[in-house]
């Protein structure tokens, strides 16, 4: 009977391993060809919404200056002027 135990461990471990792998690849993206070859899918919205996120990024930060600056509401003042 340890045999039979053993096979089914071996099983039970190898099933689990291609669950986990299967999973890390769909959560990063990774696919596989007819060959068998792996490569990142590319999404075109992906690009898209990555140069999106990049401009809001930069626009929070000047924000963030604007509001932080310590020379008072005219220097804000004056620099939101400047981005008119």
């Amino acid at each position: 009977m340890v045999i039979w135990e053993g096979i089914v461990l071996i099983v039970a471990i190898t099933m689990i391993a291609s669950v986990l792998k299967t999973r890390y690849r769909a959560m990063n993206g990774i696919v596989a060809d007819e060959d068998g070859n792996e490569r990142v899918a590319t999404d075109p919205d992906a690009a898209r919404l990555r140069e999106e996120v990049k401009g809001l990024k930069d626009r929070i930060a000047v924000l963030e200056r604007l509001a932080t600056d310590e020379n008072g509401p005219r220097a804000l003042d004056r620099e939101i002027e400047k981005l008119r």
